[in-house]
């Protein structure tokens, strides 16, 4: 495989972002790049696509630059690229949590467990394994005993935190994502919170996933990826599946986007299913006037209506 996916952050100061946006993407465009790239006073939070010669000079690019020289890229072998397109854009933060007191990590942030540490914080009984992705994240794959927030939204996780105080208070708590960025603050507002003992995975699962002592041990299912990818193996001792199928749910790991543009909720579907149920999570949304799957299928309204008629198969929840 010619192509590589590289997924990294830093935090550090960038004065002007957006000048620093702007050269940014020429570079990146000029080395026929591809991915989205987060920049702000704080910091950078990308992740691309490239062939190997294309992104080894990016590397080398970011690493010759004082403010990134120790940066750590985090690197996935391809087919090709993960991307449609390249983007690098000014924002106020790089990772978006919607906590109230925003958390410098260069400040407060919990202690750094290596993969090994984690493993061995898996197996403990007094620690607490707090995931700090999204939902339909968790759903794909998660760790064997973490706990997810009972939340839809990132921002009600101080909320759950300090409903759930008394069960959480004198253990050891130890939070990961994807690639570490979010659990850099998200572990700082839990200092801060008052916890004393709080750690975090470095790297994240993804670099849990490449050490070699570890092996991705305690994992199941999949990683989800925000690429053209949708997700990737992280266990690669015992893998098992765990994701179940909207409709029926027989173990999945294929997720599609509801083909309701005003939808867009993701979800797990096999493809007999997707065409079954015209690619939508639910009744209404497959007959929306603007259904994509029957768009781009060139459904006619016949067998539209005839598909429509499945739905009185499935649960009075999807139904809706």
């Amino acid at each position: 495989m010619d192509y590589r996916v590289l997924l990294y952050y830093k935090y550090t100061t960038i004065d002007d972002p957006d000048t620093f946006a702007t050269e940014h993407l020429a570079f990146c465009k000029e080395h026929n790049l591809k991915g989205r790239i987060l920049v702000s006073t704080e910091g950078i939070n990308g992740t691309l696509s490239g062939t190997k010669e294309d992104t080894d000079q990016y590397i080398e690019h970011m690493h010759a630059d004082e403010r990134f020289k120790d940066m750590t890229f985090k690197i996935d072998e391809a087919e090709g690229h993960a991307f449609k397109k390249m983007h690098v854009r000014p924002r106020k933060e790089i990772v978006a949590l919607g906590l109230e007191d925003d958390v410098d990590p260069r400040v407060t942030t919990g202690k750094y467990y290596s993969p090994s540490e984690f493993k061995a914080a898996l197996e403990d009984d007094d620690t607490v394994i707090l995931d700090a992705r999204n939902d339909y994240e968790f759903d794909l794959g998660h760790f064997r005993g973490a706990i997810r927030p009972d939340i839809t939204r990132f921002r009600d996780l101080p909320d759950w935190i300090r409903e759930n105080k008394e069960k959480l208070d004198g253990k050891n708590i130890v939070t990961y994502c994807t690639g570490g960025i979010r659990c850099e603050k998200f572990s700082g507002w839990l200092v801060k919170e008052g916890f004393e003992n709080v750690g975090q995975l470095h790297g994240g699962i993804a670099t849990y996933g490449k050490d070699p002592e570890t092996k991705g041990e305690y994992w199941d299912g999949k990683m989800y990826v925000f690429d053209e990818r949708i997700s990737v193996d992280v266990n690669h001792v015992d893998k098992t599946v765990i994701g179940k199928e909207h409709f029926d749910g027989t173990p999945c790991e294929r997720y599609i986007n509801c083909a309701n543009p005003e939808c867009n909720k993701q979800i797990l579907v096999s493809e007999e299913n997707e065409a079954k149920y015209l690619g939508a999570c639910s009744y209404d949304c497959a007959k929306h006037e603007r259904n994509r799957y029957v768009a781009k299928h060139h459904i006619s309204d016949e067998e539209w209506n005839r598909r429509l008629e499945n739905f009185k198969d499935v649960p009075e929840h999807i139904h809706a």
